[in-house]
Order: structure tokens, then sequence, then C-alpha cells
């Protein structure tokens, strides 16, 4: 699956999972956007038929092999404190993508820490096209989600319904002119490249995620856009809540070597771990500020997990 940070199923990583992706703030407005072919009063239009089919084929043939686990790991997938450390420092210091260059790849190296210093304050909006029963039940998941990240960071994280910092959209293709019109709106300076990654989406990004810098501070964010499809399943969509929402917190990248984890492009599991969890409890920590290099941050690292080793954490 494909989900993207700019990250697989999820944000706009580049990939067959969610994928999501992390892009600083750019400079230069972008040109409007062009409005594609909608559905009308009659239903959804063919394009957004055929995704939606093949969203629903996708997720059977995943699941037939034992992929979009959703039972967060067990005494098949056993990882250490060294796992940890490897796998934190992988995901949260390196990026999947160039920084503001679209779906470049990025170049491999190491780069500051992260992560919200204000509150994060999640807004969920829906496309005209989205059905009600939808929005209820995508409403619930992101309430119930937001809460479990709020406990694993121990941050203040909340769906609110007014003045949101991270905001959520789920559009079909027949939303899309409105759903880049509502993006230009929230990030009036964004630029035309990554506009597009907005606007070109291949059916092969489920789903993506893009943070953006808050002015003076180049690793502290201050907004968030997701872009999650309406044409998803249910299990694939709930997938790209917990892939996006995470991402955008500021675990940028992926690795092929973390699991159970969603932040790898394997599609195994398809909702947040336990070892997700973890990696989000020490982004957090006070002491890993924003900015901070990988020497910088492995000694704290190995100390709070040696004090989690000791005793409740």
């Amino acid at each position: 699956m494909g989900r993207g940070r700019v990250r697989g199923l999820g944000a706009l990583v580049l990939a067959l999972a969610l994928a999501a992706c992390d892009m600083p703030m750019p400079s230069a407005p972008a040109p409007a956007p062009s409005r594609p072919p909608a559905g009308g009063a009659d239903g959804p239009s063919a394009r957004s038929l055929a995704l939606a089919a093949h969203y629903a084929r996708t997720e059977r043939d995943l699941r037939s092999r034992g992929l979009l686990r959703t039972d967060g790991g067990g005494p098949d997938t056993p990882f250490t404190d060294t796992d940890l450390m490897r796998n934190f420092e992988r995901i949260a210091f390196f990026d999947e993508y160039a920084p503001g260059a679209g779906l470049r790849s990025s170049s491999g190296e190491a780069g500051g820490l992260r992560k919200w210093t204000q509150p994060v304050r999640y807004g969920i909006e829906f496309g005209a096209s989205v059905p009600e029963a939808q929005r209820m039940a995508d409403r619930g998941l992101v309430e119930g989600y937001a809460e479990r990240l709020a406990r694993a960071t121990r941050h203040r994280i909340a769906l609110v319904s007014r003045a949101p910092n991270f905001h959520i959209l789920v559009m079909s293709e027949d939303d899309r002119a409105e759903g880049l019109a509502r993006v230009r709106a929230l990030a009036p300076e964004i630029d035309a490249t990554t506009l597009g990654v907005f606007r070109d989406m291949p059916r092969s990004i489920h789903c993506l995620v893009v943070a953006f810098s808050a002015k003076g501070n180049p690793h502290a964010y201050d907004l968030a856009i997701a872009w999650v499809r309406a044409e998803h399943p249910p299990l694939m969509r709930e997938a790209c809540f917990h892939e996006e929402m995470a991402q955008g917190l500021g675990l940028a990248d992926d690795s092929p070597r973390a699991r159970p984890s969603i932040f790898n492009d394997d599609e195994e599991f398809a909702l947040l771990t336990t070892h997700d969890e973890m990696l989000l409890r020490l982004l957090y920590q006070p002491d890993l500020t924003p900015g901070m290099m990988p020497d910088e941050a492995r000694p704290i690292l190995r100390r709070l997990l040696d004090e989690w080793q000791a005793g409740p954490v």
C-alpha cells in the first residue's frame, strides 16, 4: 500500500502501506489548482468508484497474506531496548523525502529532532461527497486515537472543533478541488511543489501528512495537514489515521528493521503498536529537544531506556 509523510498505506511515503511526509514551511505561493471532474447528484464519479474497488481489492489481498495486523504484535515480534534505540534514531532523525522537494528521496543524512512544543489540536474535515455515516465513524476513530497518542506521549493532544493546528482532510477524488482549496487556505505560503504532492497523488499513495515548522524554529512544528482518501475501506482508512497522525508528531521516516511497527513499509501492521507507543514516549521526553542531533540524543535515550527497564514509566 502506499502511505505518505510525504510517507507507505498512510502518508506520503511512497510504499504499499500508510504513508506520510514531513516538509518544512515552503516559501513561494503556488498557482491555483484546476478542478477535476467530480461526481454529481447521481453519486460518486467513475474514477472514485474505480479507486474504491482498487483499495478494497488491496485490503483483501493484504489481509489474505496475514498483513494489516491489528493485534499490536505479540510473542512472534519481540524487541529489545537496543532495537528501540536503533529504530528511534532511524525514524526520528531521518527523512524519507528531501525537505521541500516533493517526492524526491532524501539525501540519507541525519537531521535535527523535530516535534511539537505546543499542544496538538487535531481537527477533521470531510469532503462534500463523504457520507454522514462514514463521517461519524471516522470522527470517533480520530477522537479515540488522539486520546491514545496523548497517553503515549504525555503531551497535550486532543481532537477539537475549533482552532485546530493539525488538520486531517478526508477527501475523495470528487472532492479534489475542494481539498486543494482548503490546503491553500490553511497554508497560504505553500509552494507549487508541495501543493503538487496533494494534487497529483498516484493511487499508490494511500494518504499523506505534511508538517510545517514554526517560524524561527525549523525543528518545532506548528502546523500539519494530513490527507486521507475517502475511498479506502474501513481498516485501510483507520490505518491511514494511525500512521499520519503519529508521523505528523515527528516520526518522519520508516525502517525495514522496525517491528512490530507501522513505521515500516511492509504493511505487516495496520495500527499503532506498543513498540510505536514507546517511540512516541521517547520523542516527547522533555530532555529530547527540537534540533538535537543523534550524537547528543544517544546518551539521553540510553538513560531513559535504562530507567524504564528499572521500573514503571
